[in-house]
């Protein structure tokens, strides 16, 4: 799959679909570069027909109800991350001979002389966290960074803005990959791979496919999980510079060219004068937060991507430290009767709950939710024997109950048969009856949030709600 590089807008008719934050900002950045723009969107609501209204205001036309038929004229389609590739918008656009990209990719042909090179992460979990934690690392080495891409402000907007950088922290999910082509990356890395929007993808094949673009064309090094051969293996297909280097990490002993942790501490092997006999101390297991397995994985990868930048080791320990994880990312919410309550409602996969399980024992796990095509049986499987007792809720719940039954049997589970909201202060409720002293209740659903929720944030603040109501009523 290629893309053409438009070299210049002026005058070409751009077709946008869909009408949210990134569809917004590629439209916008567009008009304003001479190109005539159609946003179009098959939703017809009050909130897309005001935001239609901003910008139509600005020149820019728009089509709500219709997300199927191609715009006449279009020179080039613009897609939102999230449409799917087999959209008949996009079938129309293939018969006409017409690209489609997306907003990554619009940001990468849009990035002026001398550009801040992008730092990439991608990776079924631990995006957005290891994104961040490399900004940190950047900051405190005194480098002008942003995280951007799959979080914070639309990256177009970061590319084309008065502001200057001296590199990206770039968090690419695997629908923006598969429409950004022609993306090279400084450095990138993929932190796992596990099933996980199949249903968008169609394979796994094809999944791990999108997610291994971001290592083409890389410049200095690929960076790729030891425990997770798969990562690996994308490497090794990569078509990749001259010279750009395979560094691993592990939460083992580091080998030759790899990152790793010895006696409690981060150690470097890569980016090391003799790497085949030196080790370089980057910082302490205590300064990752939350210091569990998979967050440390995380701190790994960042600090590799950053000393493949340069960045001194002073600043990958400076960076870990003043690093604070977003909100429903294994986040501590209060101990009630001797029981703490965990809200890690971001592990929408099973991938991500295997890795917040792993972090505790015994736990009253509530999950539960849109299983977007997955399969539990090996999340079951691993996690069985710290599973205190299980709580479902939420429209696929039955995929995990039947995967407990073959593999837990002797686990105790409530199916509370709901998918309305009041359905996580009876899951707590139901969890609290169920834990004992020294228990951990942890809400890992394993599954998407909207069959009940806005998304995984309102989801977390209902079960971060639920318990202080439950804190409320034991005072």
């Amino acid at each position: 799959m290629g893309s053409r590089k438009v070299t210049s807008w002026h005058g070409k008719n751009i077709t946008v679909a869909g009408l949210g934050v990134s569809g917004i900002s590629a439209a916008r950045a567009l008009a304003g570069l001479g190109a005539s723009v159609t946003v179009v969107d098959g939703g017809d609501s009050e909130g897309h027909r005001a935001r239609a209204a901003e910008l139509e205001a600005a020149g820019i036309s728009v089509r709500l109800g219709d997300a199927e038929h191609l715009p006449g004229g279009t020179d080039l389609v613009v897609t939102s991350p999230g449409w799917k590739p087999d959209s008949p918008l996009f079938a129309a656009a293939a018969e006409a001979g017409v690209d489609v990209v997306g907003d990554v990719e619009i940001a990468w042909q849009l990035r002026g002389e001398n550009a801040a090179p992008w730092l990439a992460i991608t990776g079924t979990n631990g995006k957005t966290t290891t994104t961040q934690m490399l900004a940190s690392i950047l900051r405190a080495a005194g480098l002008r960074t942003a995280a951007v891409g799959n979080i914070g402000t639309p990256i177009i907007d970061v590319v084309t803005g008065d502001e200057t950088y001296d590199v990206l922290a770039v968090e690419l999910s695997s629908y923006q990959l598969h429409w950004a082509p022609s993306v090279r990356a400084h450095s990138a890395a993929v932190l796992n791979l596990a099933p996980d929007h199949l249903d968008w993808h169609g394979s796994m094949e094809a999944y791990a496919a999108d997610k291994g673009r971001v290592y083409e064309g890389n410049t200095v090094a690929c960076v790729y999980n030891v425990a997770d051969k798969a990562t690996e293996d994308l490497v090794v297909e990569a078509d990749v510079e001259e010279g750009c280097r395979a560094i691993g990490f592990t939460l083992g002993a580091p080998g030759p060219s790899m990152l790793g942790v010895v006696d409690g501490i981060l150690v470097d092997r890569a980016f090391v004068e003799n790497r085949q006999k030196n080790a370089q101390e980057l910082a302490q297991v205590e300064d990752v937060n939350p210091p569990a397995p998979h967050n440390i994985a995380n701190a790994l990868a960042a600090a590799a991507l950053a000393r493949a930048f340069g960045v001194e080791p002073r600043a990958v320990r400076d960076g870990l430290r003043d690093f604070r994880p977003d909100a429903h990312r294994v986040a501590h919410v209060a101990e009630v009767a001797e029981v703490t309550y965990v809200d890690d409602s971001k592990a929408t996969n099973t991938h991500a709950a295997e890795a917040s399980l792993a972090a505790f024992e015994p736990v009253v796990w509530i999950a539960g939710g849109l299983a977007k095509g997955a399969t539990f049986d090996e999340l079951v499987q691993k996690s069985a024997k710290r599973l205190r007792a299980v709580v479902l809720i939420g429209a696929d719940r039955a995929l995990i109950a039947d995967a407990l039954a073959r593999h837990a049997p002797e686990v105790p589970v409530t199916d509370l048969d709901r998918t309305d909201t009041g359905a996580m202060l009876a899951a707590v409720r139901e969890a609290a009856r169920l834990a004992r002293p020294g228990d951990t209740v942890l809400l890992a659903p394993a599954c998407a949030s909207m069959d009940m929720f806005a998304n995984y944030n309102k989801r977390g603040d209902a079960f971060a709600d639920a318990v202080r109501e439950l804190a409320a009523e034991s005072a």
